[in-house]
């Protein structure tokens, strides 16, 4: 890792690529041009590429701090070998490689976390790089999780992303942030285990939202402070990979984070939505996702012995957002806006 002598700002901004020439060529000069030295200093922790991504960061961006590592440890590991290495900074803000933030980002949510200490991560407004005036799909303005821990937010519901009319630009508390740029208190980061590797990728930063706000921590939006985002990146939508990670992840998520009074029950009524699922990708006669979701269930009876330790409580139904069953009101009720959803919700 490259140091600098410089005076230490409170913020590790750090980008983890993965074989992204393409992308550092095109979104480091913007992060680079819109982040204040004064407050962040940008990190670029590389994932063993096997493209040009090393001679590029070395040749084109020798200004830039890098850490590399000897292979591609995932999404989630990836970050937590690289934040274990930056104990020394307040906040550590895990930034996408296809992330544009825009001018004042980071002095704003860095004003937000430092007036608001019970805050452990927090996320800026995402809209869409292709589409700017619409939100993106990976967080929009803050997210929560649905009675069945389904994922929706301000700003998208399923695929259906709103065009941003100043609608959601109250700062607010939401159930988890994107991990697309997220702001986190280092210490409290590393207090929760970081993200969970067995993940490798997709809802990661879901699940440690989750056990962070268990922990006694708020996860808030901050839309004053926003960024564009490519999205897609990694895998496109229906991607059967992508698929039978959300669907495992989901999962393996429920069961770690609910208590023994629920968690039978409302993992055995997902099984069943899960099936309903299975059932809609075998009609399309779409056979790679349907044996996508059948991987995921199979992985995750394996892999789930592996969490023996539950909460005691219960923070699914705590909230008007989390008692929703999106599924009936974005299908049955044709509600396709979060400003739908509820008659008054505190920083719609």
């Amino acid at each position: 890792m490259n140091d600098s002598t410089a005076t230490r700002p409170l913020t590790a901004v750090v980008i983890l690529n993965w074989n992204g020439s393409r992308l550092l060529r095109e979104f480091l000069p913007q992060a680079i041009a819109n982040t204040s030295p004064d407050y962040g200093r940008i990190i670029v922790a590389d994932n063993g590429s096997s493209d040009d991504s090393r001679r590029i960061l070395a040749e084109e961006f020798p200004d830039v701090e890098t850490i590399l590592f000897d292979r591609n440890y995932g999404f989630a590991e990836g970050y937590n070998m690289a934040i274990a290495s930056l104990t020394d900074y307040r906040y550590t803000v895990l930034l996408n490689s296809d992330v544009a933030p825009d001018k004042g980002w980071l002095e704003t949510l860095t004003a937000y976390m430092e007036a608001n200490q019970h805050v452990g991560a927090c996320q800026p407004k995402i809209l869409s790089y292709k589409n700017p005036s619409h939100f993106e799909y990976a967080g929009a303005s803050g997210g929560y999780l649905d009675r069945n821990g389904y994922p929706y937010c301000r700003g998208r519901i399923f695929s259906d992303c709103e065009e941003d009319r100043g609608q959601y630009d109250s700062a607010t508390e939401v159930f988890w942030a994107s991990g697309a740029a997220l702001m986190v208190r280092t210490q409290a980061y590393l207090d929760a285990g970081g993200l969970d590797p067995e993940f490798f990728a997709h809802m990661e930063e879901i699940d440690l939202c989750w056990r962070m706000a268990l922990r006694g921590h708020t996860i808030a939006c901050v839309p004053a402070a926003s960024v564009r985002h490519l999205g897609g990146g990694s895998l496109p939508a229906e991607n059967p990979r992508k698929t039978y990670l959300n669907f495992r992840n989901n999962l393996l998520m429920l069961h770690k984070n609910l208590p023994e009074s629920c968690r039978r029950r409302k993992l055995l009524w997902r099984r069943i939505l899960d099936t309903a699922a299975w059932a809609n990708f075998a009609v399309r006669l779409d056979f790679a996702n349907a044996a996508a979701i059948v991987r995921a269930h199979r992985d995750f009876a394996r892999m789930r012995r592996k969490y023996t330790s539950h909460p005691a409580g219960n923070l699914l139904g705590s909230t008007p957002q989390s008692r929703l069953n999106i599924l009936t009101a974005y299908y049955l009720q044709r509600k396709r806006r979060y400003s739908q959803l509820f008659k008054k919700v505190q920083g719609q």
